[in-house]
């Protein structure tokens, strides 16, 4: 809702303070006082194009703000979070905008420098003018579509569509994933397949690596031990032979000293026993060490192409790795992931024909909401067809034919919100083809048309509802068509705020709030000035509506009849 509107400078209005109230606020006064004035400098503020016009003759600049209070939940919260604006939900939203009179012009929206473009993005979120070909909003067929929705109570099927659409766009991505997979895996499958092969006839284990590593270190010290046992076992070779024959010669010499006479207790033949004492403990020994070497080597139970063979499968092992680009520790793990990856090339084919089967399911689920949902949406135009026609006549626009066409487009052009088009359009004259709302000619019939459509549309629409600006929407009629004007405009700001400009008496008795605006000044100097108008300043006021000049009882009288019924 716009609470306050404050001006300085422009055109005619040198300074004004305006506080606005909800409901109907009728602006009057004589043609040429600025009643427009007022209009333009609300435009101004929300991003119209400035022009140096505008500014008051005389000023260097030209300062207009719009204040409006937004409830907590009005989506514009979200757009100011997105523009980077700071703001609090329990407090008022400011838009201001400054003209030079060079044509330079500066935005803001709570005090915060932004630009023209942000300003109009707002306030289409929170006012709509109707009225001299500015009908925003309902020239734009953008805003169409919405409109029927709400009027129809579509929002369950709203959902319903949207979920589908989500439902079929994810399984569309899914199935396109999977594609792409299968096409990657015809060009890498036989690649794979080689590699797995020569990883299954390596067949690698976990741990081998090190066990390969220590194994060989094993049985290279092993080899080298045994050829310094062959060293020790060639060295007893002959030896137990040579101690034997020393063994007999000494005995035998013993013996031919006993037989020379030798006494066996003598000192020659005790030294002869006792040398082939030693020499043979020395040969058994002998015996005993030479059987040693050989329990030792048999000990190392070594096979000479043993150490050849651990280092084979050692390089062998690494080789892969290197080729691979992993340790050796992870060619198991590699094996198992090439083989899983196999499995899934060969199943990726069915994955992709259950892929394509939910996503022609997703497909035809979305179409048969979204065809319900356009069956509802002709339903819901039809209904609002006839409701505006019946609103057209009281509004002397009884040759005017409405209509909302609700067209079905191509499926690459559906959507989360259907597959419709849709479109309010009208045929002005009998005979004359629809087209859209801008084929209206005249600026008041434009404005009387939107309030037919806003008459037909009120306590419809979903979430709050924009200011509402009718400008001149009674032009070139009176009477009874004039007072159906009114009646419709009070209709419509029961559930929102309205502010008409009116030459209509019948009109501006409807309002709840009543602002006159009036020039004043000398040849050199005249100002617009707004007032708001007290109850029996209003009788004033449409009394002078409906005589004139002069002013009579009986036009008083008038007046308070139309304020009364």
């Amino acid at each position: 809702m716009l609470i306050g509107l404050w001006i300085r400078d422009v055109v005619l209005i040198e300074a004004l303070d305006l506080s606005i109230g909800p409901g109907l606020t009728a602006l009057t006064g004589e043609t040429g006082a600025g009643k427009s004035i007022i209009l333009d400098a609300l435009g101004l503020a929300t991003g119209a194009r400035a022009e140096a016009g505008l500014v008051r003759q005389g000023s260097n600049q030209a300062v207009v703000s719009a204040v409006f209070a937004p409830a907590q939940a009005h989506p514009i919260w979200e757009i100011l979070e997105e523009k980077g604006i700071s703001y609090a939900r329990d407090e008022d939203l400011v838009l201001r905008r400054t003209l030079s009179a060079d044509g330079r012009s500066r935005a803001f929206v709570n005090d915060q420098a932004t630009s023209a473009t942000v300003l109009r993005e707002l306030s289409e979120m929170l006012l709509e003018v109707h009225g001299q070909h500015e009908t925003v909003g309902l020239l734009d067929a953008r805003t169409h579509r919405p409109l029927l929705d709400a009027y129809g109570a579509l929002a369950t099927l709203n959902t319903a569509v949207a979920q589908r659409w989500t439902a079929w766009r994810a399984a569309r991505g899914r199935a396109d994933e999977l594609r792409e997979a299968v096409e990657r895996a015809a060009a890498e499958s036989e690649e794979l397949a080689l590699r797995l092969s020569e990883l299954d006839r390596l067949d690698p284990h976990e741990g081998e690596e090190v066990k390969l590593a220590e194994e060989r270190a094993i049985l290279g010290a092993a080899e080298k031990a045994l050829t310094d046992i062959s060293e020790a076992r060639q060295a007893f070779d002959g030896l137990t032979g040579r101690l034997a024959q020393a063994v007999r010669a000494v005995e035998h010499a013993r013996t031919r000293a006993i037989a020379a006479g030798a006494a066996e207790d003598g000192a020659a033949v005790t030294r002869l026993a006792a040398a082939s004492t030693a020499i043979d403990r020395v040969f058994s020994e002998a015996q005993e060490a030479e059987a040693a070497v050989d329990a030792v080597a048999d000990a190392f139970d070594f096979r000479p192409d043993q150490l050849e063979k651990t280092e084979e499968r050692l390089f062998e092992l690494r080789a892969m790795a290197r080729k691979l680009s992993v340790s050796v520790e992870e060619l198991p793990i590699l094996r198992v992931r090439f083989a899983e990856r196999l499995r899934a090339m060969e199943s990726s084919e069915d994955d992709l024909k259950a892929a394509d089967a939910a996503v022609a399911a997703a497909r035809a689920a979305y179409l048969a909401d979204a065809g319900k949902l356009s069956d509802a949406r002709r339903a819901a135009g039809d209904r609002l067809a006839t409701s505006v026609m019946a609103e057209l006549a009281p509004l002397k626009l009884d040759k005017a034919r409405f209509r909302v066409a609700v067209e079905t487009l191509a499926e690459d052009r559906a959507g989360p919100t259907g597959q419709d088009r849709v479109a309010f359009e009208i045929a002005t004259n009998p005979g004359a083809p629809f087209g859209d709302l801008g084929a209206i000619a005249s600026g008041g019939e434009l404005a009387r048309f939107a309030l037919a459509l806003k008459a037909s549309l009120a306590g419809r629409a979903e979430g709050p509802q924009p200011l509402m600006i009718f400008d001149e929407v009674d032009q070139g009629v009176g009477g009874a068509v004039a007072d159906a004007v009114g009646l419709r405009l009070k209709r419509l700001a029961a559930d929102a705020q309205v502010l008409v400009v009116t030459h209509s008496p019948q009109v501006a008795a409807r309002a709840e709030a009543h602002w006159r605006i009036s020039k004043a000044g000398d040849s050199e100097r005249i100002r617009t000035a707004v007032e708001t108008l007290s109850l029996e300043d209003r009788e004033e006021e449409i009394a002078r509506m409906l005589a004139g000049a002069q002013i009579t009882d009986a036009a008083r009288a008038a007046a308070r009849a139309l304020m009364d019924a």
